[in-house]
């Protein structure tokens, strides 16, 4: 564990406020050019997720693992307190705003447990600890699935330390525009 003198609702705060200065316009694709450097067997399934619009955005990766023989699912938040659902989308679906706005697959779709997950986040430390939202979803679901985790930023979200709690998930990976990075 990390002491800090900030909380963490302060430093997601402060994390939210940089994120928005790092907006990146060719972001997209220069995080898809680094597709071939994931370490993920072929034919996986990749929890991804659809961007919100200060985040890190992963469609053009996922595109591009998609056509290079991956499969994707996307989150959908099933109830407070609990793991997410992954489902993959129906070649005529549309992910519709969901629970805090996000994007989501409709709970009907296929659901799938995912081989390894891209994980949105406001900022990261040379460890691997992240700091997400608050919600504790992806914690929970890296906790219930086990497996590998895919931190998706700018590469000027990386603090130097962040405070860590005995139920956060550490980051396996970290794939910025400046490419990839492993953790563990």
């Amino acid at each position: 564990m990390v002491p800090s003198t900030f909380s963490k609702s302060e430093l997601r705060r402060a994390a939210r406020e940089k994120r928005k200065a790092l907006l990146h316009p060719d972001f997209a694709h220069a995080i898809a050019r680094h597709a071939h450097d994931l370490p993920i067997p072929k034919g996986a399934i990749i929890g991804g997720y659809h961007a919100l619009p200060d985040e890190a955005d992963p469609h053009l990766l996922l595109e591009r693992l998609v056509e290079t023989g991956f499969h994707v699912a996307f989150p959908r938040v099933a109830a407070k307190d609990q793991p997410l659902d992954f489902h993959r989308v129906p070649d005529d679906g549309v992910l519709a705003p969901g629970a805090f706005g996000i994007h989501e697959p409709l709970p009907t779709w296929p659901r799938v447990a995912p081989d390894v997950l891209l994980v949105p986040l406001l900022a990261f430390d040379t460890s691997g600890h992240r700091l997400g939202y608050g919600g504790g979803f992806y914690d929970r679901t890296l906790e219930k699935l086990d497996i590998p985790a895919i931190g998706i930023a700018y590469a000027g979200q990386e603090v130097a330390s962040l405070p860590a709690e005995v139920h956060d998930r550490r980051l396996d990976m970290i794939l910025t525009e400046q490419g990839l990075r492993q953790f563990r």
